[in-house]
Protein backbone atom coordinates (compact mmCIF):
# COMPACT_ATOMS: atom_id res chain seq x y z
CA UNK A 1 0.00 0.00 0.00
CA UNK A 2 1.44 3.41 -0.90
CA UNK A 3 2.07 6.07 1.72
CA UNK A 4 -0.78 8.24 0.45
CA UNK A 5 -3.26 5.41 0.98
CA UNK A 6 -1.97 4.52 4.45
CA UNK A 7 -2.02 8.08 5.77
CA UNK A 8 -5.31 9.02 4.17
CA UNK A 9 -7.53 7.17 6.59
CA UNK A 10 -8.46 9.92 9.05
CA UNK A 11 -9.12 13.63 9.09
CA UNK A 12 -9.38 16.51 6.67
CA UNK A 13 -5.62 16.97 6.38
CA UNK A 14 -5.25 13.38 5.24
CA UNK A 15 -8.13 13.76 2.82
CA UNK A 16 -6.32 16.73 1.28
CA UNK A 17 -3.29 14.50 0.78
CA UNK A 18 -5.53 12.14 -1.20
CA UNK A 19 -6.75 15.06 -3.34
CA UNK A 20 -3.11 15.91 -4.06
CA UNK A 21 -2.19 12.32 -4.86
CA UNK A 22 -5.16 12.10 -7.23
CA UNK A 23 -4.20 15.31 -9.02
CA UNK A 24 -7.42 17.04 -7.94
CA UNK A 25 -5.59 20.06 -6.57
CA UNK A 26 -2.06 21.45 -6.58
CA UNK A 27 0.06 22.90 -3.86
CA UNK A 28 3.06 25.17 -3.92
CA UNK A 29 6.20 24.41 -1.96
CA UNK A 30 9.50 26.11 -1.39
CA UNK A 31 12.81 24.72 -0.29
CA UNK A 32 12.28 26.20 3.19
CA UNK A 33 8.84 24.62 3.48
CA UNK A 34 10.04 21.16 2.43
CA UNK A 35 12.97 21.38 4.85
CA UNK A 36 10.52 22.24 7.64
CA UNK A 37 8.27 19.29 6.75
CA UNK A 38 11.32 17.03 6.71
CA UNK A 39 12.51 18.31 10.09
CA UNK A 40 9.11 18.01 11.77
CA UNK A 41 8.21 14.58 10.37
CA UNK A 42 11.59 13.13 11.35
CA UNK A 43 11.40 14.33 14.96
CA UNK A 44 11.38 11.41 17.40
CA UNK A 45 7.82 10.44 18.28
CA UNK A 46 6.18 12.72 15.70
CA UNK A 47 4.88 10.01 13.34
CA UNK A 48 5.54 6.75 15.11
CA UNK A 49 3.69 4.51 12.68
CA UNK A 50 6.03 5.31 9.76
CA UNK A 51 9.67 4.55 9.15
CA UNK A 52 12.19 7.19 8.10
CA UNK A 53 12.17 5.66 4.61
CA UNK A 54 8.37 5.98 4.39
CA UNK A 55 8.56 9.60 5.53
CA UNK A 56 11.21 10.30 2.89
CA UNK A 57 9.01 8.61 0.30
CA UNK A 58 6.05 10.77 1.34
CA UNK A 59 8.09 13.97 1.10
CA UNK A 60 9.35 12.95 -2.35
CA UNK A 61 5.80 12.13 -3.47
CA UNK A 62 4.54 15.43 -2.04
CA UNK A 63 7.20 17.30 -4.00
CA UNK A 64 6.29 15.40 -7.17
CA UNK A 65 2.67 16.61 -7.05
CA UNK A 66 3.57 20.16 -6.00
CA UNK A 67 4.75 23.25 -7.83
CA UNK A 68 8.00 24.80 -6.66
CA UNK A 69 7.74 28.47 -5.73
CA UNK A 70 10.85 30.50 -6.36
CA UNK A 71 11.11 33.23 -3.76
CA UNK A 72 13.00 36.25 -5.01
CA UNK A 73 11.78 38.78 -2.46
CA UNK A 74 11.47 38.39 1.29
CA UNK A 75 8.72 40.07 3.27
CA UNK A 76 10.28 39.43 6.69
CA UNK A 77 9.28 40.21 9.28
CA UNK A 78 5.60 40.34 8.41
CA UNK A 79 3.59 37.79 10.40
CA UNK A 80 3.18 37.68 14.19
CA UNK A 81 5.26 34.48 14.29
CA UNK A 82 8.39 35.05 12.19
CA UNK A 83 8.75 31.27 11.78
CA UNK A 84 5.68 31.42 9.50
CA UNK A 85 6.98 34.12 7.16
CA UNK A 86 8.43 31.57 4.72
CA UNK A 87 4.94 30.08 4.26
CA UNK A 88 3.54 33.51 3.38
CA UNK A 89 6.45 34.14 1.00
CA UNK A 90 5.85 30.79 -0.71
CA UNK A 91 2.14 31.55 -1.15
CA UNK A 92 2.85 35.02 -2.48
CA UNK A 93 5.60 33.89 -4.87
CA UNK A 94 3.42 31.10 -6.27
CA UNK A 95 0.28 33.20 -6.66
CA UNK A 96 -1.59 30.92 -4.27
CA UNK A 97 -5.16 31.83 -3.42
CA UNK A 98 -5.16 29.97 -0.09
CA UNK A 99 -2.93 28.93 2.77
CA UNK A 100 -4.31 25.79 4.38
CA UNK A 101 -3.39 25.55 8.05
CA UNK A 102 -4.71 24.83 11.51
CA UNK A 103 -2.77 27.90 12.67
CA UNK A 104 -5.13 30.57 11.32
CA UNK A 105 -4.45 33.22 13.97
CA UNK A 106 -0.77 33.60 13.01
CA UNK A 107 -1.66 34.35 9.37
CA UNK A 108 -4.02 37.29 9.89
CA UNK A 109 -3.84 40.18 7.44
CA UNK A 110 -3.02 38.26 4.29
CA UNK A 111 -6.41 38.91 2.72
CA UNK A 112 -5.00 42.25 1.52
CA UNK A 113 -2.66 40.16 -0.67
CA UNK A 114 -5.55 38.09 -2.03
CA UNK A 115 -4.62 35.06 0.07
CA UNK A 116 -7.34 33.38 2.13
CA UNK A 117 -6.34 31.52 5.27
CA UNK A 118 -8.44 28.39 5.74
CA UNK A 119 -8.43 25.18 7.76
CA UNK A 120 -8.20 21.82 5.98
CA UNK A 121 -11.96 21.32 6.52
CA UNK A 122 -12.76 24.71 5.00
CA UNK A 123 -10.52 24.03 2.01
CA UNK A 124 -12.18 20.65 1.41
CA UNK A 125 -15.54 22.41 1.29
CA UNK A 126 -14.12 24.84 -1.30
CA UNK A 127 -12.79 21.95 -3.40
CA UNK A 128 -16.14 20.19 -3.32
CA UNK A 129 -18.10 23.23 -4.58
Amino acid sequence: MCWFQRCARLGASNELIRFLAGGKTRTAVSTALILEYDDVLHRPGMVTCYTDEEIDSFINSFCAVSTEAYIYFRWRPFLPDPKDDHVFECALASGASHIVTHNIRDFRGLDSFGISIVTPNQFLRILRM
